[in-house]
């Protein structure tokens, strides 16, 4: 099979499966051409591999026949109308079944519908049970109702193609949305004039809950803003200007402070132009929480390494220290020296309960 007959028969198989709108029209034509060309009969047929499918008809009940027997299957191989004068006298077709069986077919003539880019896919044509011949009008007409066949089922083509890319298109909006409106972070694109351009919906709950306002497209950011201005409008400026900036910052509220690691980036067109910013904001209260009790427990444990380097070596040293002498003294001692011992003692006793303290 040449490459040429495979696209042929590609674009067939495309229109065979076309949902027709215009079938009105289209069996209006059919009805035309043969009265213009006054005969009995007239077809719209397409042809695949192996089998002509009559699509609109007057004048006869066919619905396919075999590509072989089909006059269509020569039509398609020109660009001009095929006229049969009497099929009887035309080796090509005396033995078809459509010619020896009950269509009886004498008289034919059959313009290909021809593709914008170029395909033959079947014929318009006229069918009469008795020889004749058709005038210069005549054909000449019966390529313009051809053209408006062909015109007719490309427009069907190009609206189903326009249809399942409108569907597409909108499947795939509707997973980008679910995508987008799947974070819990806040997240919004901001005109270059700081209009909201658009949002998700933990943008809108937490503006509505912390603010009770109610987010729109086309309000000002700055119409509930709850941060230092300038801040906001430093990073916004330089994501207008190409640069991406992430800070983390904390936010006081009514309620509390909410820590935010906030990214301002720049939004682009297709075309690479920056049309605003993109801002996206999570909450990391939880992080710096977490962050602040580490801190505080690793200050604590460098209190207790200096207690013990440090301030517990004092009162141990003094309390060995008085060991020694009541070892020497065969451990008989004076009031004294069990008062310093006692003092020792004590100070010991009070850096073992600081380091208790830090502990807990």
């Amino acid at each position: 099979m040449s490459r040429k007959e495979s696209e042929r028969l590609q674009a067939v198989n495309r229109f065979l499966k076309l949902e027709i709108s215009k079938e009105k029209e289209i069996q209006e034509i059919v009805e035309l051409a043969a009265e213009i060309c006054q005969t009995s009969i007239a077809m719209v047929t397409l042809l695949d591999r192996d089998t002509q499918y009559v699509k609109f008809k007057v004048g006869c009940n066919l619905e396919t026949t075999t590509r072989q027997d089909a006059f269509c299957n020569h039509v398609i191989e020109q660009h001009e109308v095929m006229i049969v004068t009497d099929a009887l006298k035309d080796k090509r077709f005396v033995n078809s079944s459509l010619v020896t069986g009950d269509l009886n077919i004498r008289f034919y003539a059959g313009v290909p519908l021809t593709t914008q880019d170029g395909h033959n896919l079947g014929g318009l044509c006229v069918v009469g049970q008795t020889p004749k011949q058709l005038s210069d009008s005549q054909k000449q007409l019966l390529r313009v109702l051809s053209k408006q066949v062909i015109n007719l089922l490309e427009f069907d083509s190009s609206l189903g193609i326009l249809k399942k890319q409108y569907v597409e298109a909108k499947n795939s909006e509707n997973k980008l949305r679910s995508f987008f409106e799947s974070f819990n972070s806040i997240y919004a694109l901001i005109g270059k004039d700081l209009e909201i351009l658009d949002f998700n919906k933990a943008s809108a709950n937490f503006v509505e809950r912390k603010y009770k306002v109610k987010v729109t497209t086309g309000m000002k950011v700055t119409d509930y803003l709850h941060q230092p201005l300038p801040l906001f409008m430093g990073n916004f400026n330089k994501a207008l200007n190409g640069e991406s900036v992430t800070i983390e910052h904390p936010v006081k509220y009514e309620d509390g402070t909410i820590w935010w690691s906030t990214t301002y980036a720049p939004a682009y067109t297709p075309e690479g132009e920056i049309i605003g910013v993109s801002y996206k904001s999570t909450d990391i209260t939880k992080r710096m929480e977490d962050a602040q009790k580490v801190f505080a427990q690793n200050e604590s444990l460098r209190q207790i390494a200096y207690i013990q380097s440090h301030e517990l070596r004092r009162p141990v040293a003094s309390i060995m220290g008085l060991m020694n002498i009541f070892k020497d003294e065969d451990y008989t001692t004076t009031r004294e020296e069990l008062l310093m011992m006692q003092v020792a003692v004590d100070e010991l006793d009070e850096k073992i309960r600081l380091i208790i303290s830090y502990t807990e």
